[in-house]
C-alpha cells in the first residue's frame, strides 16, 4: 500500500526562491517599469553630466589646486581675491548686472503690458521682431554698436552734422556696455513677462471701476502687487543673463578688455590669454565666483516664481 507524500513548496526569501535564486516575476516587472520610465532620459542624463556637472567639478577642483600643488589648497584663492583687479571686476559686474536689470524693468514692463494688449496680428509682428533682437549679440552686436553710435558711428556723425554738440560714450566704457547690453535685455525681458501680464483680468479692472477706484488705485492695491513677484523674477533672470555676458564686452573693449573695464568674464579671459602658470587657477576661481551668483540668483529666483504662482 502505497502512502501519500505531502510535499511543501520551497520557502522564498527576500523575494528569491530558495531553489533556484531567480528573482520573482514582481521584481522583475518593477525593474522593467523602472528601465521603461527611465530609458528616454539617460541620452538627457548623460548629456547633463558631461556638458554641466562633470564641468562644474572640474572647475571647482582645479580652483583649489591650480598653483600644482599636491593636496588642496586656498592660496590661489586669497591670492586672486586680494587683487585689487579682480575686486574691481566683481564690484563693477555686479553694478553692472544691477543698473542692466533694473533699467531693463523700467522699459520693458510698460512695454510687455502694451503688447499684451494689443490685437492678435499686432502682437505676433512684435513678438516675432522681439524674437530677432532677443537672439541678436556677441561680436555681431558690438560692431552694430560701433557702426551706430560709436565715436565715427552713422548717429553719431548724423548727430554732429546737426550741429549739436553730442559725445558718444566710450567704447568699452559702463554707459556703452549698457547701451549695448539693453539691445538684448529688453527684448528678452518683455518675451519672458508677458504671460505673467495675462493674469490681470479685465474684468478686475471693470469690478475697481464699479467700487469707485481710480486707474492709480487699481495699480497700486491690485496690479502691482500682482505682478510683482514675477517682474522680480525678471530682473533676477537679467541679473544673472548680463553677469555672463561675454561676446559683447570683448567686442566693445578691444584688445584692452581687461583694462578697459573690469568685468568677471574679461578677466577670465585675460587670464587664460596672457597667465600661463597661474591662468588656469584663476580662470576657475572667478569662473566659480560667477556660479556661486548665478546660483544664489536662480535659488532667490524659485522661491520668488513660486510665491508668484499663486495667481494662476
Amino acid at each position: 500500500m502505497k502512502m501519500a507524500t505531502l510535499s511543501r513548496p520551497y520557502p522564498k526569501v527576500g523575494g528569491l526562491e530558495s531553489a533556484g535564486g531567480s528573482a520573482s516575476p514582481s521584481s522583475i516587472a518593477r525593474m522593467r517599469g523602472w528601465l521603461a520610465a527611465w530609458l528616454p532620459a539617460i541620452p538627457l542624463l548623460l548629456l547633463v553630466s558631461t556638458c554641466l556637472i562633470a564641468p562644474v567639478v572640474v572647475l571647482v577642483w582645479q580652483s583649489f589646486t591650480g598653483m600644482g600643488e599636491t593636496g588642496l589648497s586656498l592660496d590661489l584663492w586669497f591670492r586672486v581675491l586680494g587683487q585689487r583687479a579682480n575686486q574691481d571686476a566683481i564690484l563693477t559686474s555686479l553694478l553692472l548686472a544691477a543698473s542692466c536689470a533694473t533699467v531693463t524693468l523700467a522699459i520693458g514692463a510698460p512695454l510687455a503690458w502694451m503688447i499684451s494688449r494689443m490685437l492678435r496680428g499686432s502682437r505676433a509682428f512684435w513678438l516675432g521682431l522681439l524674437n530677432v533682437a532677443a537672439n541678436f549679440g556677441g561680436i555681431g552686436l558690438a560692431f552694430a554698436y560701433m557702426a551706430t553710435i560709436g565715436s565715427v558711428g552713422m548717429l553719431t556723425l548724423m548727430v554732429q552734422g546737426l550741429g549739436l554738440p553730442f559725445e558718444a560714450p566710450r567704447e568699452g566704457s559702463l554707459p556703452a556696455l549698457l547701451m549695448a547690453y539693453e539691445y538684448t535685455n529688453v527684448p528678452l525681458f518683455v518675451l519672458l513677462t508677458i504671460p505673467a501680464m495675462s493674469i490681470l483680468r479685465d474684468d478686475w479692472w471693470e469690478a475697481a471701476q464699479v467700487a469707485a477706484a481710480t486707474r492709480l488705485v487699481f495699480w497700486r492695491r491690485i496690479g502691482v502687487p500682482i505682478l510683482a513677484p514675477f517682474l522680480m523674477a525678471g530682473w533676477l533672470l537679467i541679473f544673472t543673463w548680463t553677469l555672463g555676458i561675454y561676446g559683447i564686452a570683448y567686442g566693445l573693449a578691444g584688445q584692452s578688455g581687461a583694462t578697459a573695464v573690469h568685468l568677471i568674464t574679461l578677466q577670465i579671459g585675460s587670464a587664460l590669454q596672457s597667465d600661463v602658470l597661474l591662468g588656469p587657477g584663476r580662470a576657475a576661481i572667478l569662473a566659480v565666483v560667477l556660479m556661486l551668483f548665478a546660483t544664489t540668483s536662480l535659488i532667490l529666483y524659485r522661491m520668488i516664481l513660486r510665491r508668484a504662482l499663486r495667481w494662476l
